[in-house]
């Protein structure tokens, strides 16, 4: 019996907010980065425009209503909510408000709490700040009362009978195990419950949890693993592109991706796995993109199929969890939302992955036999491969290049790297004190 819970990123930015008016202009929401794309290269799908549900704004109670149903009927158990909070400000809190307010609908949510600064570059980096996150211990206790009301709803999903919440940045609280200790003790305390705490490891991959005083690491399956870069240069020449025009793009090949994630050993702490259908951020940033090619409909399944039999072998009851990047990032091309090219391609594909059984050993068989590269194609142009599959050359070689060269690091670029490496040396050293 497949029991794994599908639980799927879901972005509340499709409603105008006077904040959203005064940064970017009236009425502006993610729509506005949607609609604006347009492809880098022949074959490039952009932009990314949506089909059912439409233009939708999130004020309005009946598209809520249609996305969980959709959501239900193709296998997702609940969605994880972003939740936007600022030194005792709410940003784009409206659908989740109005949701508890209502009961409607009733689906399942959890949060996770996207502890960055709000900058114009997009990438939750310092310049050019919007609103800031600063972090201190009053404000710990000021978040946890406010999230109070969210964690009493009888919708919120529990893991082991605790309530879930997800930190997208710990790399940004300056204390970690004594957050979670302050948050665990005022939770214990109002709601006599405990909390199922995770880091998610967008940033930094290596997390351990007991470190942080946290009890699991969700995996943001966003990676540009040097090996499944693509050679810009070779895929302009083998496609008779312009250099220049694509130069300061990244090209990753998707199939390598999926291949590579689904491969990663299970590390020593409470790791949950994360897929995603496809992502381009061309929507925000057209001339400096990072774009997985070869996706499709039906390798989204078999990669789904594989962390799904993967996430049975390695986890049993509520810790059966995969999460999905995203319901409705349209603007950085990852949705299973229905769109004007694939329709209801990707919702299907996820209601086939869970449904059809599949053990491990075959749905990591099928998954390598369907990420040959030779079979995946950019629409009609020739794919080019990674480095690992033609021995091209390619620029970034190393991790600290990946670190430096990164579109989300070109600013801080060693202070991000630094924490990586110190989290990596205490895990090494708590492995030697265990031997």
């Amino acid at each position: 019996m497949n029991d794994t819970r599908l639980i799927a990123f879901y972005l509340p930015q499709f409603h105008p907010i006077p904040e959203n008016d005064a940064w970017w202009g009236k009425g502006f929401t993610e729509w506005a980065n949607v609609t604006t794309a347009r492809p880098v290269f022949p074959g490039h799908y952009q932009p990314h425009l949506p089909a059912d549900l439409g233009f939708y704004d999130l004020r309005v109670a009946e598209v809520r209503e249609e996305q969980a149903r959709l959501a239900r009927e193709h296998g997702i158990f609940g969605f994880c909510y972003y939740y936007y909070y600022f030194n005792g400000k709410r940003l784009l809190n409206r659908p989740l408000e109005e949701n508890l307010a209502s009961g409607k609908p009733d689906f399942p949510f959890c949060i996770c709490w996207a502890n960055e600064n709000w900058t114009r570059r997009w990438d939750g980096n310092d310049a050019h700040i919007l609103i800031e996150q600063v972090h201190s211990h009053e404000d710990d206790v000021e978040f946890i009362h406010q999230l109070l009301p969210v964690l009493q709803d009888k919708r919120y999903i529990r893991v082991n009978n605790k309530l879930l919440v997800l930190i997208y940045r710990v790399d940004r609280m300056p204390v970690p195990y004594k957050t979670a200790e302050t948050w665990r003790n005022i939770v214990k305390q109002e709601l006599n419950e405990d909390l199922y705490l995770c880091a998610v490891n967008n940033f930094i991959k290596d997390i351990d949890p007991e470190v942080l005083g946290f009890d699991g690491t969700v995996q943001f399956p966003l990676d540009f693993h040097p090996p499944c870069r693509v050679d810009v240069k070779q895929f302009s020449d083998e496609n008779s592109l312009d250099f220049e025009e694509i130069r300061d793009h990244w090209l990753i090949d998707y199939p390598a991706i999926a291949s590579h994630l689904v491969k990663l050993p299970q590390p020593g702490y409470k790791f949950f796995r994360g897929v995603f259908p496809a992502w381009d951020n061309t929507a925000r940033r057209q001339h400096t993109s990072a774009i997985f090619i070869n996706s499709s409909p039906k390798l989204y399944k078999q990669f789904l199929k594989a962390t799904i039999a993967v996430t049975q072998a390695q986890h049993s009851g509520d810790e059966r969890l995969v999460f999905i990047n995203a319901w409705n990032e349209w603007a950085e091309g990852a949705h299973l939302e229905p769109d004007q090219k694939y329709g209801m391609q990707w919702l299907e594909a996820t209601r086939e992955a869970v449904n059809e059984h599949c053990d491990i050993n075959e749905a990591l068989a099928v998954l390598k036999s369907n990420c040959d590269p030779t079979d995946a194609k950019v629409n009609e142009m020739p794919s080019v491969t990674s480095k690992s599959d033609h021995q091209s050359e390619i620029s970034v070689t190393s991790e600290v290049d990946v670190i430096l060269n990164s579109y989300t690091f070109k600013v801080g670029k060693i202070i991000m790297w630094i924490p990586i490496r110190v989290l990596t040396f205490f895990n090494w050293l708590k492995g030697l004190k265990h031997e």
